[in-house]
């Protein structure tokens, strides 16, 4: 077993087109490091509808240009057998390390199996990837990056000529063709042929499509601090931010340029304890010129958090969850006379149903998670998932996109400002009128993806009757499928209220990250609130029951 591992390891290397994996294999190879080898060795990477993610290093279980080359010669050879030879492929990539590198390699492997490859200008936002797709009428597009994943990460993210990501069966059948490709020497790698696009060719196009979210003639006096998170969304957002008229947000000066080590924050992930610090140290040093609100990108700029004055807060400041401004942009465009569908996943807050509900013209669809399920939405005109994410212009990104979310987010506030009000007292409104939808989180990050599974069998094996009190009223095993979701690896119980009437039901889903090495619990419990007055107390009964019901699920599934 030791002399094939080092014979695996020895193949590998020998056709490692780069020096600095060359380097490090080398040197576990000459230390005779088997449990790192050994490791890197366990298997291949797996490309699935996310693609691929996963740490930096040598090897076929890293990220890597090998990796990377076998996985952009199988998506080439699934774009021909589906009849696309010939066609664009576009390939953006965000400011982490090796994103270059990887951007370079698929293009010049598109090129080698006889398809157009056209690669964005500079490192920039996964939105402006998604959006540039659909504008040159690509077969498919390429977006190297690891969003918000810790710094020694990258990934590979693949969208088809519809500008959505890919959903099965199309990520088992490119995963076959990268499966067939048994050595690196057999794929063609010219070192020219491919188009480098022009900036305004692209950036310019998705900047004029923004016009398309806002209304004209709303107000525009909003003040804004914004975090990029040290990744690419700055320069996009300001220029779009000045193209609509609004001030110049006040960025956060340590957080400002790309930076793939992401040095201020432990994880660069908005929703991360920590991690908008420096954006509250920014707010608070405004004096006078206090922002109205602040808003956060993630790496990539596919995401937008949102940030609200909080006086009784000990920052000052109050991050609003995913959820609430799914709730206030749905809101805001139900008022803009939106039409359409309006979806969201099976793990997000079930008041945009409300919503929806109430709104002449508009339906409501859920998916399973991901803009991969959302993007494909008949009819969908709004789409927002509760991890941040917010598709407010369908018809120009077919994805979630940080930017366009922020200026939807400006022009709200802008405008309850213009009236005295405030983004909490549109909350407050929804609160009254709907019931208190309040949603929390129980995220377990593990280091043996064992631990996932265990408490996965050990929930389906002895699901659990009572949470918080309140009893379950159906337990579904999301592996079957249902009428209107395909099978996933999910656990979804229903909750009826309480005999006092205080809480009117609650939701629990149980599932593994797509992305990460975490199993994730979404909570939701809906409170009626029969006046603004009452708010007070509902907020603090939402509170108990949500904390009794994470306590209870993290003791029926061991964790």
């Amino acid at each position: 077993m030791e002399r094939d591992l080092i014979t695996q390891a020895q193949a590998w290397l020998a056709e490692d087109p780069d020096p600095d994996t060359r380097d490090e294999l080398a040197r576990l190879i000459d230390a005779g490091d088997l449990t790192e080898l050994g490791a890197r060795f366990a298997g291949t990477l797996q490309f699935g509808t996310a693609g691929l993610r996963g740490e930096l290093g040598a090897g076929p279980m890293r990220m890597n240009r090998s990796v990377v080359i076998r996985a952009a010669a199988g998506l080439a050879a699934y774009l021909k057998k589906q009849g696309h030879a010939g066609g664009t492929v576009v390939i953006g990539y965000d400011a982490r390390y090796k994103s270059a590198d990887f951007a370079l390699d698929t293009a010049a492997v598109m090129v080698g199996a006889g398809l157009k490859a056209a690669l964005l200008p500079k490192p920039l936002p996964t939105p402006v990837l998604a959006f540039a797709i659909r504008h040159l009428g690509a077969v498919a597009g390429i977006e190297v990056t690891a969003s918000h994943n810790p710094p020694r990460d990258n990934g590979y993210k693949v969208y088809l000529g519809d500008g959505s990501q890919i959903v099965p069966p199309a990520d088992a059948e490119i995963a076959a063709e990268i499966a067939a490709i048994t050595s690196l020497n057999d794929v063609p790698r010219p070192s020219a042929g491919w188009e480098t696009l022009r900036e305004d060719a692209v950036v310019g196009a998705y900047l004029e499509r923004t016009d398309a979210v806002l209304t004209a003639g709303s107000p525009r006096d909003v003040r804004v601090v914004y975090t990029p998170m040290h990744g690419v969304g700055r320069d996009v957002l300001t220029a779009a931010f000045d193209r609509a008229g609004f001030p110049a947000p006040v960025v956060v000066a340590e957080q400002a340029d790309p930076d793939p080590d992401f040095p201020t924050v432990a994880f660069p992930n908005p929703e991360e304890p920590g991690a908008m610090d420096l954006a509250f140290a920014t707010a608070r040093a405004a004096g006078d010129n206090a922002p109205d609100i602040i808003i956060a990108n993630d790496p990539d700029a596919d995401r937008c958090a949102v940030a609200v004055p909080a006086p009784d807060a000990v920052e000052g400041w109050r991050m609003l969850r995913g959820d609430e401004v799914g709730a206030l942009l749905a809101t805001h465009l139900v008022h803009k006379s939106a039409r359409g569908t309006f979806a969201t996943t099976i793990v997000s807050s079930s008041l945009l149903s409300r919503i929806a509900a109430a709104a002449a013209g508009a339906s409501y669809e859920e998916t399973l998670t991901g803009f991969k399920w959302l993007s494909r939405v008949d009819g969908l005109r709004y789409a927002y998932e509760e991890a941040l994410g917010y598709c407010v212009d369908p018809d120009g990104v077919r994805d979630k996109d940080g930017i366009t979310a922020a200026l939807l987010v400006a022009e709200l506030t802008a405008e309850l400002k213009a009236t005295g009000r405030t983004l909490s007292d549109l909350l407050d409104d929804l609160a009254v009128e709907h019931g208190l939808h309040a949603t929390d989180q129980l995220s377990v990050r593990v280091e043996d993806l064992s631990l996932i599974a265990a408490a996965m069998r050990r929930l389906r094996e002895q699901p659990p009757a009572v949470l918080a009190g309140l009893h379950v009223v159906s337990a579904e095993d999301l592996t079957k499928g249902t009428e209107s979701l395909p099978p996933t690896d999910g656990l979804r119980y229903a909750l009826a209220g309480d005999e006092a009437g205080e809480v009117s039901g609650a939701r629990v889903i149980v599932r593994p990250s797509g992305t990460e090495p975490k199993l994730k619990c979404y909570l939701e419990v809906v409170v009626p609130v029969a006046s603004a007055a009452a708010l007070v107390d509902a907020r603090g009964r939402a509170e108990s029951v949500l904390a009794a019901i994470k306590a209870d699920v993290a003791g029926a599934a061991g964790i």
